[in-house]
């Protein structure tokens, strides 16, 4: 397993570079990377009124469309001269796979650099959950995670995790997911890349997520979810910025020799930091926090570890967490599997004793390569 060196002061720094990265050629201006001030202004130096732009966002950010051809409350010519300067295709599909009888849609997208992301929409009868990408590839190195095997290439801008989102939002309206025309509810940073690394354009990203339509998509914080491996300094900057998004820790294991081999970002920030930091997250914003805890067979599933964990859980408060044990979805040629069964329901049954909290994750996408990173570590045209 590759080492990592993480320097102090590096803490929001891509580690752990695994492969060597394809081109990295940043992605042009888009619409989606302005504030409503900066995209006025754009349309003014292309001499147009600036309510224009109004109507660019009524299109963006409530019809989900960047077509000219939709765009009919403006002239022809100012179609073309916004499109061409404002609108670039940023993201290509380039496969999409479905399971659960068309609920669950895996889409590989194509970027404007031949590098390439995965998204994951996935709709239930009261819901619809999009798991989106935040950087190509992954740094952290986890071991058993498809993503960290792909190394790190870039971090993704602004508008390139927003078209992830509109494209799904589109989906949904249209009514192309089985169901009927619906509206997309639930939003995580949980697909490629750790976001907290990645953190200013995640959180113009999110601003744009919940800012009121048509200046945004008019999303609920409360629905979005960030991910992070432990990034204790991200996860207090986070806290402060007064938004009440959902916070995800994955800690994998609950004590350091483990947890340093499973998670190399532990040898900078330990189990006790990052719990520490999540509780105080917890404090700053009245989220409950949730610890993703991937089950893996003989590794970090024994029955003395879910009672390490509740009781470290415990000695930090009642009430705060909620733990989602997953089953680890294998990726090819892993000495890495999921779980017995019994294995897993005692480890349950253990955090349940503590009086933790805890729900199976739902394993939807295991038969469409699902684990972030599979379909891009098999994509090598």
């Amino acid at each position: 397993m590759a080492k990592i060196e993480v320097r102090p002061g590096d803490e929001t720094k891509p580690v752990a570079l695994q492969m060597a990265p394809r081109r990295v050629v940043k992605p042009p201006r888009h619409f989606a990377d302005l504030t409503p001030a900066e995209r006025a202004a754009v349309v003014e130096e292309l001499g147009h009124k600036p309510f224009r732009a109004k109507q660019l966002a009524t299109h963006y950010f409530e019809h989900f469309t960047a077509d000219p051809a939709d765009w009919t409350d403006i002239p022809g010519a100012a179609r073309e001269a916004f499109a061409s300067a404002l609108f670039p295709t940023l993201l290509t599909p380039r496969k999409t796979l479905q399971a659960d009888k068309g609920t669950t849609v895996k889409t590989l997208w194509g970027l404007h650099d031949g590098n390439r992301i995965e998204s994951v929409l996935m709709r239930y009868p009261r819901r619809a959950t999009l798991c989106i990408s935040s950087q190509v590839g992954c740094g952290m190195a986890c071991p058993f995670c498809a993503t960290g095997q792909l190394g790190f290439t870039r971090n993704l801008s602004t508008s390139e995790m927003l078209e992830q989102v509109r494209m799904a939002m589109r989906s949904l309206a249209l009514g192309e997911i089985p169901g009927g025309p619906t509206r997309l509810n639930n939003l995580v940073f949980m697909g490629e890349g750790e976001g907290l690394i990645n953190y200013k354009a995640i959180m113009a990203c999110i601003r744009a997520l919940v800012a009121d339509q048509p200046e945004g998509f008019g999303m609920s914080a409360r629905n979005i979810t960030v991910s992070t491996v432990g990034l204790v300094p991200g996860i207090k900057k986070l806290a402060a910025e007064g938004l009440p998004l959902t916070l995800a820790l994955s800690l994998h294991a609950p004590d350091d020799d483990l947890r340093s081999e499973l998670v190399p970002i532990n040898t900078r920030f330990s189990v006790d930091e990052a719990l520490d930091a999540a509780r105080g997250y917890f404090d700053a914003t009245g989220r409950r926090v949730s610890i993703e805890y991937a089950l893996i067979k003989d590794m970090n599933d024994h029955a003395w570890r879910a009672d390490l964990l509740g009781k470290k859980l415990n000695a930090r408060g009642r009430g705060w967490v909620h733990v989602n044990p997953i089953p680890l979805n294998p990726t090819p040629g892993s000495i890495w599997t999921a779980s017995d069964r019994d294995v897993e329901n005692e480890f349950v049954d253990r955090l349940r004793g503590h009086g933790i909290p805890t729900t199976i994750r739902d394993t939807r996408g295991s038969d469409i390569d699902g684990a972030c990173g599979q379909l891009a570590a098999e994509d090598d045209e």
